[in-house]
């Protein structure tokens, strides 16, 4: 990117809690400017746009709210993300089409609407997948689908952005975040569960945000030593 870091106007979907939160933190932690789009406020009061990313035509309106307020954007990092996990006929379709409609249609949509600003500053985006958006398992089929889904869509990213709009793909495994709170037990991690620090996969993103001029990082893993999904 163009501007020093102390200048940088970053907008961070899910930055009101677990990885997106810390993202926000490390990036403050530069002096950037980040904005958090998230459909829950986040603490403190830093720049935020409260949006429903289920709501694609909210999301759009969010982005261009944040540009207008905040000024133009040199980098997206979506962190956005939730889970209804269940096997397919138990899960409510209203429920299963919303982490579609999160996970995957929220970041086109946000990706979309940023991009004018991001070609631009000749920017970059740092999209989040999950280790389940390589590998399969049961009872997680809209996860893994949207996910999956992210997956092709940064790559496909990486090759129609190329020399525009520099795009990583970061695939980070479980993690100690508020992600599983609020599941039955038959879902959360077992108590002994060596997850991931939500700070240590931050790192990753802003690693990948600050590359030098003519470099990018285009795929980052990043997971805890005994991670189960990954390889």
């Amino acid at each position: 990117m163009e501007p020093e870091p102390n200048q940088w106007n970053v907008l961070v979907t899910g930055g009101a809690s677990g990885l997106g939160a810390a993202v926000v933190r490390q990036l403050q932690g530069l002096g950037s400017t980040a904005i958090v789009l998230d459909r829950a406020q986040p603490a403190g009061d830093g720049p935020h746009v409260v949006c429903d990313l289920a709501q694609t035509e909210q999301a759009v309106e969010a982005v261009d709210q944040v540009i207008d307020r905040y000024g133009p954007l040199d980098a997206l990092v979506t962190c956005a993300g939730i889970d209804h996990p269940g096997r397919i006929d138990k899960v409510p379709a209203s429920e299963w089409e919303q982490v579609i409609a999160v996970n995957l249609l929220g970041t086109a949509a946000v990706v979309r609407a940023a991009l004018p600003s991001l070609r631009a500053a000749h920017g970059r985006i740092v999209t989040v997948a999950s280790t389940l958006g390589h590998r399969a398992v049961s009872d997680a089929t809209a996860y893994c689908a949207s996910k999956f889904g992210v997956v092709g869509l940064t790559r496909a990213l990486m090759v129609e952005l190329r020399d525009e709009v520099g795009v990583t793909l970061v695939t980070p495994g479980g993690m100690a975040t508020p992600f599983f709170d609020g599941r039955t037990e038959q879902y959360r991690p077992p108590a002994d569960a060596r997850l991931a620090d939500a700070h240590d996969i931050a790192d990753a993103v802003v690693f990948a945000l600050t590359r030098p001029a003519g470099i990018e990082v285009r795929e980052l893993v990043v997971a805890g030593p005994v991670e189960g999904t990954w390889p």
